[in-house]
């Protein structure tokens, strides 16, 4: 593979908007979610400071960073100290994504170790899949990244290809162990290739324009099914095709899909994150082509041309495999597409089996490639000392690439059981271990499909005589049917994520519904904020409900009229089953599911702390609050769109003031003008040689030369 500075700069960019996004959505959630009369408080599981155990020991216990905070001597509350790791994220991913210098390892360090610190004590709410991507992304961030801060700028760095190549795996395991979960789950949705015609009416959050995409022929949407198995399942083995096409050509294929989740739901960061390692399938080349600065066409050779072949070849292939194994066929008087699984769930079993080791031997090979081409470019620098120090940084960079490759294998392996029962004891003890940390973990996007038979909400309803019941609307999930679905991404409202999960099961399989609904009937205006941030729209702003209920309903997508006209109402309803019964505060139902659920008070909440940095925080958080979370995203992404710009325009302007070089005249008139200026300056030169002549010879005449 060819220099890849180019896509190394384009994926630490990112990862630094992707971690500013991150803890900007979570900070403006934080009161609500875990403040200390919050759904989860935060102090209930902050860990405690033991001044008889040693530092190292505590942090391999419970490793986050809120534990430091009395031993640091910050007097502040867990809400407010976890209030201060999310704006010292945003503030330094922001800092990384404006300034180069700060795009360094150990920037990105203290980036991952914030992150991991709000994890580990962010219990339901932090325990979603894209969460877990960006932990393992951001620590393979740490090994990318140059180590600008401590002026440590090598000559030269082999090992960077070896360090980008972790990335391309960790793409390889998100996309193809995602696309096999699909299969290996045995929904009936995927195998019956009708997922994607439930997905945009099922997905946590749907956009306005998810509504239209529904109305799309079964046909079209069930082609989109087959796709994106394909783009999942048959592509990802491309990463590591030895020729470079190939590389190239599974790179746009992602890109592509992972563009359209993005515009297609209100998926978060986890589109960016996913955009963000398909750069690991890039080289400088063709960056540097897309610049405009690329190298002129030549005529093919022989060489490339056989590489072109191969390339239409290997597409070829699979444009036969997935014909032949969805069994296409084209009725062309009807205008239709006709798909089905021609294989069953053992043959799938059975190949799975069959490719899960070769695919991991796959990425031994790659890995090995990688470490001895960068081993080789290490012997031939110049210079003795230059060859040792280009060894050593070489064994550290490759035996962390090992080492995280390895334990990596575990989780992976886990998607065929009897691959993974072959795995070493060492390096299954290896991987438990580090399991805390989450530098590694499984991947299996959307496996099974939800919302076969309709989408299932939880609605909340209040009332202060248990006679009349007013719904409480949430600000992102359905609700009103006539209300058209928002535009939140890359905002994570994850309180309406939640419902939707909680929607999928039983209250009781929701500890945290009982907490919610506590809240609101005491009238936490903290937790109130995440349903609605203006109190207008929250129906019992004056006063909280003496009881709460919940019911379950199930949504559908209303169907296009007639005249082809968009929706009056966007969504039809009807009911399902009560979720959670009608309880008040103080009474024996809802004081028993506290219970039960470890959610009474232990202890009594303490006086928020009124040194500066708390007072700072709660200045912050008054500006903040009013304001809809992604508005708040939207704003940071405008700051820095703003920055750029103006760099970009007072550096061209800067670049306008220097001094141009003066136009090259004409060749003819050049060629003209030599002799004359090789005459002249002949010329001058006899001139100067008399003058000198003439002056010593006056000096002769003097009369103090003669005396």
């Amino acid at each position: 593979m060819g220099e890849t500075r180019l896509p190394r700069h384009m994926f630490l960019w990112s990862m630094a908007i992707i971690y500013m996004f991150a803890f900007a959505s979570l900070y403006v959630q934080i009161p609500g979610l875990y403040g200390n009369e919050g759904v989860l408080p935060v102090r209930l599981v902050e860990p405690r400071v033991d001044g008889s155990r040693p530092v190292l020991e505590q942090i391999h216990a419970h490793p986050s960073l809120l534990w430091l905070g009395p031993r640091l001597g910050l007097d502040l509350d867990a809400q407010q100290a976890m209030e201060l790791l999310c704006l010292a994220g945003a503030l330094l991913a922001l800092g990384a994504a404006l300034l180069e210098p700060l795009r360094d390892s150990l920037v990105f360090f203290c980036l991952w170790a914030l992150y991991l610190s709000l994890c580990q004590v962010g219990q339901d709410f932090l325990r979603f899949q894209w969460d877990s991507l960006l932990l393992e992304a951001g620590f393979l961030t740490v090994l990318v990244a140059p180590l600008n801060l401590l002026r440590w700028r090598s000559a030269f760095r082999q090992h960077d290809a070896v360090t980008f190549w972790l990335v391309r795996w960790l793409l390889f395991r998100l996309t193809f162990g995602s696309g096999v979960a699909k299969l290996a789950s045995h929904c009936p949705s995927w195998w019956g290739l009708t997922a994607v015609n439930h997905m945009f009416e099922a997905q946590g959050i749907p956009l306005p324009w998810s509504w239209f995409i529904q109305q799309l022929p079964d046909w079209y949407l069930k082609l989109g099914t087959v796709g994106l198995l394909v783009t999942e399942i048959a592509v990802p083995p491309l990463y590591f095709a030895p020729i470079r096409s190939l590389r190239l050509a599974a790179f746009y294929i992602q890109a592509v899909y992972q563009v359209k989740l993005m515009f297609l739901g209100n998926n978060g960061f986890l589109p960016l994150l996913s955009l963000a390692l398909t750069f690991s399938l890039l080289d400088d080349d063709h960056i540097s082509y897309w610049l405009g600065h690329g190298k002129k066409k030549s005529a093919k050779t022989w060489p490339q041309t056989i590489m072109s072949l191969v390339l239409l070849a290997v597409f070829a292939v699979i444009i036969y495999g997935t014909k032949v194994l969805f069994t296409l066929e084209i009725d062309w008087e009807a205008k239709t597409i006709t798909y089905k699984t021609a294989f069953t769930q053992q043959q799938f079993g059975n190949w799975l089996k069959l490719v899960t080791g070769p695919t991991i031997w796959v990425g031994v090979l790659s890995l090995t490639w990688e470490v001895v081409a960068a081993m080789l470019g290490c012997v031939c620098v110049r210079g003795c000392l230059w060859k040792l120090w280009g060894l050593v940084q070489w064994a550290v960079i490759a035996s962390a690439a090992v080492a995280v490759f390895a334990i990596s294998v575990v989780p992976y392996s886990s998607m065929e059981q009897v691959y993974s029962s072959k795995i070493l004891p060492e390096v299954r003890q290896a991987y438990s271990l580090v399991e805390r940390y989450r530098l590694v973990s499984a991947y299996s996007l959307d496996s099974r499909m939800t919302g076969v038979d309709g989408r299932s909400e939880v609605v909340l309803e209040g009332s202060m005589d248990k006679n009349t019941w007013t719904e409480i609307e949430f600000m992102y999930k359905p609700g009103n049917v006539g209300m058209a679905p928002p535009v939140v991404a890359p905002h994570q409202p994850r309180l309406d994520w939640q419902m939707s999960q909680a929607a999928q099961g039983l209250a009781e399989q929701s500890p945290w519904f009982t907490s919610l609904v506590h809240c609101l009937l005491q009238g936490n205006k903290d937790v109130v904020r995440l349903i609605q941030t203006d109190s207008a729209q929250y129906p019992f702003s004056q006063a909280p409900p003496v009881y709460l209920r919940a019911s379950l309903y199930k949504y559908w997508f209303t169907q296009t009229a007639q005249d082809g006209s968009g929706p009056k109402e966007w969504w039809r309803r009807g009911y399902s089953e009560e979720f959670y019964p009608a309880v008040q505060l103080g009474g024996l139902t809802l004081e028993g599911m506290l219970s039960q659920h470890g959610l009474k008070e232990k202890f009594p909440i303490q006086p928020s702390p009124d040194s500066p940095l708390a007072q700072a925080l709660r200045q912050v958080r008054d500006h903040v609050q009013t304001l809809p979370g992604h508005l708040v995203l939207w704003s940071l992404l405008a700051t820095v769109a703003t920055i750029w710009l103006l760099k970009t325009l007072l550096s061209g302007v800067l670049g306008g003031r220097k001094a141009k070089p003066t136009p090259a005249e004409p060749k003819a008139k050049k060629a003209k003008d030599q002799p004359a200026a090789k005459n002249a300056s002949a010329s001058s030169l006899k001139a100067e040689r008399e003058n000198s002549e003439e002056s010593r010879r006056d000096a002769d005449k003097s009369p103090k030369k003669r005396k």
